[in-house]
């Protein structure tokens, strides 16, 4: 006589085959990552709470499980990826920051440069213009002192020249009286003098000439002496 369980198990076959329906399939999920929690799974404790054969299992979907995945990692090396561009493209922008800001400094270093270099130039050029025509006011003094030059055409001559050479930064280092300075006064002779507790120019033997710069010619003159 057969087991009564393998009896119920004919039966039942018999009724699935006389209704033609086929029993739905038992699907197990056996994988060892837990596609939720993203927790490693214990095969152990899964055996001790496996379900019964004749629970319902609900069907896992994994292959949207597998395209989340994918397309969660698709995201973020896309965004560590612009992130990095990001970072690339704002260090070129610091370089060339960098850059232009150097070049700047050193166009106005250039400029600054040229400027002074330029003013340096253009003194130097009127300096050699002013010695040069120093001999021909030596000349229109001289002539001057003899009373050549009172009036006439030469001595407007003379007093164009001079206005000019004014005009030009050039001044005049001829007063007699004041105190003897050696940055402008060449002392020829020195003698004795009364009622002075300094070196004082007493006369002017050759007229001297200076520009704002520097001097051109010291002017030679006599020095009197304080008495002892």
């Amino acid at each position: 006589m057969a087991p009564h369980g393998n009896q119920n198990e004919h039966e039942h076959a018999r009724d699935s085959e006389g209704t033609g329906e086929r029993p739905e399939p038992v699907i197990r999920d056996n994988r060892k990552v837990d596609p939720v929690t993203g927790q490693a799974r214990h095969p152990e404790q899964d055996g001790a709470a496996e379900r019964p054969d004749h629970e319902d299992i609900r069907p896992v979907d994994e292959a949207h499980d597998s395209g989340d995945a994918l397309a969660q990692a698709e995201q973020i090396l896309s965004e560590a990826a612009a992130g990095e561009e990001v970072a690339a493209h704002d260090a070129v922008i610091a370089e060339l920051r960098n850059d232009l800001l150097r070049l700047q400094a050193e166009y106005v270093n250039y400029r600054r440069r040229v400027d002074r270099d330029r003013a340096v130039a253009g003194e130097v050029a009127v300096m050699g213009v002013l010695n040069s025509l120093l001999p021909v006011l030596d000349d229109i003094d001289a002539a001057r002192a003899h009373g050549d030059l009172t009036d006439g055409p030469f001595a407007s001559i003379a007093a164009k020249l001079e206005s000019v050479l004014a005009s030009q930064g050039l001044e005049r280092i001829d007063a007699a009286g004041v105190e003897f300075d050696p940055n402008v006064h060449e002392a020829l002779i020195q003698q004795p003098g009364e009622g002075i507790d300094v070196d004082t120019v007493q006369q002017v033997l050759r007229t001297g000439y200076r520009t704002k710069a520097r001097v051109l010619r010291a002017a030679q003159v006599i020095v009197a002496t304080p008495q002892g």
